[in-house]
Order: C-alpha cells, then structure tokens, then sequence
C-alpha cells in the first residue's frame, strides 16, 4: 500500500471514530482531524500529480477560500453576515488558519471527480465548484451547531443561509478557473484516491448523520448534492 493509500485509511479510520463520540466533540479533536485530512490529501495529490501540481492542487483553493473568508467575515460578501469563534485555533483577520484546509481537502477530489463527469474546463469548472459546495451542505450544518462559526440571522437550511452556498459556489468557480490553467489533465487510474476520497466522504457523512446524529435532513440533502456527482464519476471511472 502506499504512503498516500496509508494515511487516507488511517483518516478514514479516525473519522469512525470522531464520528461515533458523543456530541460536543472537544474542539482539539477537530483540529486534529482537520490537520490529518490535510496530510492525507497532500500526500494523495503529490503521489498522484508530483510534487509542484500536487501543491498547487491544494494551495490554490486553500488561498483563494481562505481570502474569501477574510472577506467575507469582514465584508458579509460573498457568504453572508458570519463570524468565527476561537474554537478552531489561531485567526487572522478574524478567520482560523484552519479554514484553509476546509478549502484544501475536498478541492482535489471534487476536481477529479467532476473530470470524470466533463472534460471541458467550460464544463469541468462550475461541476467541480458545484462538487465542492455540495460538501459544505453537510460540513456548514455540524460545524455551526458545535460553536466553530456563527450565523447571526440564521438561515432556512439548519440554521445556514442560502447565501452560504451561493458563496460557497462562487469560490469554487475562482479556486478551479486558476486550477484549470495549472493542471487540467482529464483524471486517470492514479487519481483513484481523490474519487475515493470524495466518494467516502458523500457515503460516510451520509450514514453518520442520519444513522449516529439523528439528524436526516442533512444526511438527505448532502447524500443528494454530493451523489449528483459522485455516482456518475464512479460510473464513468469503472467503465474507463
């Protein structure tokens, strides 16, 4: 098995059991399975794509989600009136450094899995952006109910604006433009860990919530969002 291979089993294997405790889980439990994700990722993308697209794979939406965060805690733009609290650890400008993983770990596998939907950067972009927002509609509902951020006016989605997802989607169509001029090569075999990734990720958000915290409308709406894409690219990769 490979170092990449490695780590995103052993994150998986960590999420298990992050998941299984009790609600609220400490906040430094967070933040270290925040950081293993990152690795996981990283090792993924280098492995798969070589060290400088490997980088870029996560640097790319790290940067540009995290100065939209900066904008948007400050500005209400493009997300919505938000703010952060201390519990995800060291802020700048009021966002937690953190924040760019959020951005970072599912940028990739939401890219390779929209590649094996279109091929076309016209079409492949917005998908990818649509991929990555689809993510948010099971991370944004949990994080906020655990005190990670707030929304003072609230929202019709568990308590989460549309605004959020909106914004969500327009950050994703500026991380990928800039992705797509970097690497834009169509998916093969050695991208199978991202896909994999993404495709756990919609499978196993989609049973935690609805089956350890009772809470189906989530696991309803992002096993939809996310299942929009990830069934057709794992359908595309097995016929590949």
């Amino acid at each position: 098995m490979s170092h990449a291979r490695a780590l995103l089993a052993a994150v998986a294997a960590l999420q298990v059991a992050h998941g299984c405790r009790p609600a609220p889980r400490p906040p430094r439990e967070t933040r270290a399975l925040l950081i293993a994700m990152t690795a996981a990722s990283a090792a993924e993308a280098v492995e798969a794509r070589g060290g400088p697209r490997g980088a870029a794979a996560l640097a790319v939406p790290g940067v540009v989600g995290f100065a939209a965060e900066v904008t948007g805690v400050a500005t209400g733009l493009p997300f919505g009136a938000y703010s952060y609290s201390e519990r995800l650890g060291p802020r700048i400008a009021g966002v937690p450094l953190l924040a760019a993983a959020a951005w970072a770990i599912m940028a990739r596998p939401a890219w390779v899995a929209a590649g094996w939907c279109a091929e076309r950067p016209s079409r492949r972009v917005p998908l990818a952006a649509a991929a990555l927002t689809a993510w948010d509609a099971y991370l944004d509902p949990r994080m906020a109910a655990e005190g990670y951020w707030h929304w003072p006016s609230g929202g019709r989605y568990e308590g989460i604006p549309a605004s959020n997802f909106a914004g969500w989607f327009a950050t994703g169509l500026a991380a990928f433009a800039t992705t797509a001029l970097l690497d834009g090569a169509a998916p093969r075999r050695r991208d199978d860990g991202a896909l994999a990734l993404y495709a756990w990720t919609w499978l196993g958000e989609a049973y935690a919530n609805a089956a350890l915290w009772r809470r189906p409308r989530v696991a309803a709406t992002g096993g939809l969002a996310m299942g929009a894409v990830a069934i057709p690219a794992l359908w595309r990769r097995s016929r590949a």
